[in-house]
């Protein structure tokens, strides 16, 4: 279903999409225009991310949960967009109490970082309006925004949380990365690893079929039970991950999408890498390896491989997204910070509030 909403006499409101089917190939390429042009434009807001997950993780949906804002300009250019849906947040995990809220299209489940809504200049403030007049029918909970989304936010906006999402320099090389104590660790893995038998190979985007994505997350899943930890890395994002590999090829990128870091010993692959390349910098999402080469720190092998492959493409920035492990401050990663923003309706907006608020005390003194 396609409704366009106008605003005023000449001037064009946006046209809302509430299924994927509705939107128009051209709109597709203008929102991943779009996102490439803006300078807090990430993968996780574009049109393979978004779409893909609206496809898989939101396909069991009720029927117009989901909602795409669409402005265009002069010769159908696209100017800003906004994935929005429409579902509910717990109040408390133990409690069958909830708040109505619309959150961004494609955060949540899927682990998404730098979400948000890319948007021309001259049309932040229709998208502050609009998202304004959703929040007039339900609190508006937009999670792991990157930080510059900030002007887009409507009044009454409240930042209830921040997460850490290290990313390391690349403008100096790889010889630049981390002590020198840290690079001399690194030559000493290299060497015991290549004694092994063990060698390295980057997949760049468009070469990469789902056998690799069912290779990480086979070796994601070793790595993980040997740890006695659990992972929403599995068989359940599998849908997710592989339609995401097979827009991205459609999309023709050379460069641009779904990339690999592999270990192979001989013709088998022991530890993958999984990320995504867009514009100058690389997101690195997850990974994996056999637990009887962990001795040999594989893992982060893997790892210093891949950030010097990045460097040496000429990319500018090795995104770690969330998270402050300590492996990745050794890589000299500094940190920059994602931020949730609630937008509050009534008592149960209010509660939703106190909700994230305590979460982020109890965050903090850890």
């Amino acid at each position: 279903m396609v409704a366009v909403q106008g605003q005023a006499a000449g001037v064009r409101g946006p046209e809302i999409h509430r299924t994927v089917a509705g939107l128009p190939a051209e709109a597709v390429d203008g929102w991943r225009e779009l996102v490439a042009a803006d300078p807090a434009g990430s993968w996780f807001m574009t049109p393979e991310w978004v779409l893909s997950w609206w496809e898989t993780l939101g396909a069991g949906l009720p029927a117009g949960a989901a909602e795409l804002a669409l402005w265009r300009g002069d010769g159908g250019r696209v100017e800003a967009v906004v994935p929005l849906l429409r579902t509910r947040e717990r109040l408390h995990p133990r409690l069958p109490l909830s708040a109505p809220v619309f959150t961004v299209l494609g955060s949540g489940p899927g682990a998404a970082d730098h979400c948000g809504f890319p948007a021309r200049p001259e049309r932040r403030s229709e998208v502050r309006e609009f998202l304004s007049a959703r929040a007039g029918r339900g609190s508006l909970w937009l999670p792991d925004l990157d930080p510059d989304q900030g002007v887009l936010l409507p009044p009454g906006a409240r930042r209830v949380a921040r997460a850490a999402c290290p990313r390391t320099d690349l403008s100096g090389g790889f010889d630049a990365i981390g002590s020198r104590q840290f690079r001399a660790d690194l030559r000493r893995y290299g060497r015991k690893l290549a004694a092994a038998g063990v060698a390295f190979r980057w997949v760049p985007p468009g070469q990469a079929g789902p056998e690799l994505l069912d290779t990480v997350l086979r070796l994601h899943g070793q790595r993980r039970e040997a740890m006695g930890k659990a992972t929403t890395f599995d068989g359940r994002r599998r849908e997710l991950h592989a339609r995401v590999l097979e827009r991205s090829a459609a999309a023709g990128s050379p460069q641009d999408g779904p990339a690999f870091l592999l270990a192979e010993r001989g013709e088998r692959v022991v530890g993958a890498l999984y990320g995504f390349r867009w514009g100058t910098g690389f997101a690195y999402y997850q990974i994996g390896w056999e637990p009887e080469l962990a001795p040999l720190r594989l893992g982060t092998a893997v790892i210093a491989a891949a950030v010097r492959s990045c460097a040496e493409q000429g990319l500018a920035t090795f995104d770690f997204l969330r998270g402050t492990e300590r492996y990745k401050y050794r890589f000299g990663a500094v940190d920059r910070f994602d931020e949730s923003w609630l937008v509050p309706r009534g008592g149960a907006g209010a509660l939703l509030g106190l909700k994230h608020r305590l979460k982020e005390r109890r965050a903090a003194a850890v």
